[in-house]
């Protein structure tokens, strides 16, 4: 079955588009007849999977805690493929464990990234839009930025500050023409949750079936995408039902260790790639971390 076009040739840029939920995004949106920008600090992968998609795809380099390469990043995707309709900062990365486990470098890290890296595209692309009034501006935050998840409280309370920041967006500047759009999806088969326990009853999602979700809000915006659909009712409801009940359901579909219980040296590599520092007692199960990281795509939770 031929995928359903979004109508009029959008032009997207996507941030940690070399793998994972933006990759798979990419090949979507590219399918749907959009113009798409694959950013990543991995240039060099991010050019290889445009290359890929072919005609009205460019691959581009960027380090989303910078502002200067940011801006830059969005400049050379409109050169190449016209004015921006769509900006989805994709880019994150998920180092968990016990809290107490976790260096300052790694939690300073994962906010930079997922935070920092989210403000500085908003930053960058808001100007333009702003200017041609209209534009979207599409967040890929977590479950996790609503739900408790221990062992990923670092990642949590940057996918926390995502959805709080998407919203305020909206708000700050309703009327203006644009769309904000916070996407929530739990947990991801990707790099990410190499090593985890995964939940009980919840299947791990697809970063296809994502990217199939940011397909349907580029094509019909709405503020917020909870992947899968079903855990948008559960979201709704845990604020009714009290800790409590909502404590014991986590702990009843094992949520609550999910990213406790996990297989530290099954995720040495991503922890590598990533550049963050493995939780005390599993330094010797992990290589040791270059200088230089890759941009990992952002998901999960368990909430991703």
């Amino acid at each position: 079955m031929a995928t359903k076009q979004i109508p009029g040739s959008r032009v997207v840029a996507i941030t940690g588009a070399a793998r994972g939920i933006g990759l798979a995004t990419a090949k979507a949106l590219h399918a749907a007849g959009c113009r798409v920008a694959l950013g990543d600090i991995d240039v060099d992968e991010a050019r290889r999977q445009a290359q890929a998609l072919g005609e009205g795809a460019v691959g581009l380099g960027v380090d989303v805690v910078d502002f200067a390469s940011f801006d830059a990043f969005l400049a050379d995707a409109e050169q190449a493929l016209g004015p921006l309709d769509v900006l989805h900062n994709n880019a994150g990365i998920m180092p968990i464990g016990p809290f107490l486990d976790e260096s300052p470098e790694t939690a300073e890290r994962v906010l930079r990234i997922n935070v920092l890296g989210c403000l500085n595209g908003m930053k960058a692309a808001l100007p333009g839009m702003l200017e041609r009034g209209r534009g979207h501006i599409i967040n890929t935050a977590s479950v996790a930025g609503k739900s408790p998840v221990p062992g990923g409280l670092s990642y949590a309370a940057s996918k926390a500050a995502v959805v709080s920041a998407t919203e305020t967006a909206r708000v700050e500047y309703a009327g203006r023409g644009l769309h904000f759009t916070c996407v929530m999806p739990s947990f991801t088969n990707t790099d990410l949750v190499t090593g985890t326990s995964g939940t009980r009853f919840v299947k791990n999602v697809e970063p296809e079936d994502v990217a199939a979700a940011v397909v349907d809000v580029v094509r019909q915006p709405r503020p917020d995408v909870v992947v899968p659909k079903i855990l948008t009712g559960v979201l709704r409801a845990q604020p009714l039902l009290g800790r409590r009940l909502r404590d014991t359901m986590n702990h009843l579909i094992k949520a609550d260790r999910a990213f406790l219980d996990i297989d530290q040296q099954a995720r040495a590599g991503y922890e590598q790639r990533i550049g963050t520092t493995p939780p005390k007692g599993q330094l010797d199960a992990a290589p040791e971390a270059p200088a230089e990281v890759v941009d990992a795509d952002e998901v999960v939770d368990a909430r991703r």
